[in-house]
């Protein structure tokens, strides 16, 4: 007897039989969540790990919160953490940009960790109030670990390169965001944490990109708050991915670095992405150094920060770049070398041949010396990078950029005549 029409011809096979049928439909997925949902929710997860992380360190707690979307699902998580750390909260509402939002303020009662504070960080409108709640609610600050002073560190580098997962790494806890979605950090986190009795703060800023692809006032933003973690910083760590390779953005980012006169240290990480035997750590430093010659100085430390390695490496390099950076020589030292260095490779400048009449440090982070000669305009800057490298292989500098100023020399004073008797 045939089967009915509407009925599959396959219907008594075996299941391996059946799919083989133009009729077969295979089960539906079972998870009905909305794509959406699912694809956020590790990062949802991410965002309450990191909750939990700033919730044990923090002795202050600003919770800042979109004024304009309300209490949201994902803040009343927040608050539920929140409320059970028993830790002081200011509660901050952003995106308050008039008098007439603030009628938005009164869904935030029910996340029940106190007063929301109005502000608008785009206009400054209420920042000023909330700098000083904060003040006033914020307990005294401790010592610093043995009352050492901390390295600022700014980790730089490309978008998804794998500085957050670097930043976790050193600090020992999911401080900064990891997620597949490159830009995931936007803003730089400063993260004060001490490693084996040493105190350092660390500033991880989001992936700078080049400038075409910057079209978003975020991307914007983020450009502008990496630059900022630059100028608070002592050294600056370039992260590389070493699965991929230097790419033409790392030269950009690397002279915002030299120009902002920080130390540098490159960090090829992703090192355990790279077949072994492919490439040798040999190789990748001449490729930095021929890509990269304007900060040559730079020493190479080779991590991987999902699996821990390079890490004491990498701090005993920063603790030496960050003295070496801060290091001072005396003023005859310095003469003396220039001098020599002179006297080896004699130069004419404007057809006057070049003297040197004195030298001297004049200021570090990064060490800069005063020369004082007598032709300071036109002087190539070849010979004022053979200079410096003189000047290096005397004294160190490793890790800092070396600034050379020339000054005319000053005349000497004629003698004041004899009185006569």
């Amino acid at each position: 007897m045939s089967p009915p029409p509407s009925a599959c011809p396959c219907a008594s096979s075996s299941p391996r039989r059946r799919r083989c049928c133009p009729r077969y439909a295979a089960p539906r997925n079972r998870d009905r969540r909305p794509a959406e949902r699912r694809s956020t929710e590790p990062l949802v997860e991410g965002v309450r790990r990191q909750v939990l992380v700033a919730m044990e360190d923090a002795d202050l707690i600003a919770f800042v919160v979109d004024a304009r979307a309300g209490a949201t699902a994902l803040d009343l998580e927040i608050a539920r953490l929140l409320r059970k750390a028993n830790k002081p909260v200011v509660l901050v509402a952003n995106k308050i940009d008039d008098q007439g939002q603030e009628s938005a303020l009164a869904d935030l009662y029910r996340l029940g960790v106190g007063e929301p504070l109005g502000v608008s960080a785009e206009h400054g409108r209420g920042v000023a109030e909330m700098l000083e709640t904060l003040r006033e609610r914020a307990p005294a600050p401790t010592a610093a670990a043995g009352g050492k002073r901390p390295v600022a560190i700014a980790v730089i580098g490309r978008p998804n390169v794998g500085k957050s997962s670097l930043v976790n790494a050193m600090v020992g806890s999911e401080r900064v965001l990891v997620h597949d979605q490159p830009g995931t950090t936007r803003d730089a986190v400063d993260t004060p944490f001490v490693y084996e009795g040493r105190p350092y703060v660390l500033v991880d800023t989001a992936g700078i990109r080049r400038k075409g692809r910057v079209t978003e006032v975020l991307e914007k933003l983020a450009v502008v708050m990496a630059l900022k973690g630059l100028e608070r910083s002592q050294v600056a760590l370039l992260v590389m991915d070493a699965s991929e390779g230097l790419a033409a953005q790392d030269a950009h980012i690397a002279g915002y670095a030299h120009e902002a006169g920080r130390a540098v240290v490159v960090v090829v990480n992703k090192w355990d992405l790279v077949p072994r035997g492919m490439v040798r750590k040999a190789e990748v430093v001449e490729q930095v150094r021929d890509r990269l010659p304007f900060i040559d100085y730079a020493p190479l430390c080779f991590t991987s920060a999902t699996e821990g390695e390079g890490l004491r490496e990498l701090f005993e390099t920063i603790d030496r770049v960050a003295a070496q950076a801060q290091r001072r020589v005396p003023a005859d030292e310095v003469t003396a070398v220039l001098r020599q260095a002179l006297d080896r490779r004699p130069v004419s400048v404007g057809g006057m041949p070049l003297t040197i009449q004195s030298a001297s440090q004049v200021s570090v982070g990064p060490p800069t010396i005063a020369v004082r000669v007598n032709r300071p305009d036109g002087i190539h800057f070849s010979y004022e990078r053979y200079l410096a490298k003189s000047l290096r292989h005397v004294f160190g500098f490793e890790g800092s950029p070396l600034r050379l100023s020339f000054r005319r020399a000053g005349r000497a004073r004629p003698s004041a005549p004899k009185a006569r008797r």
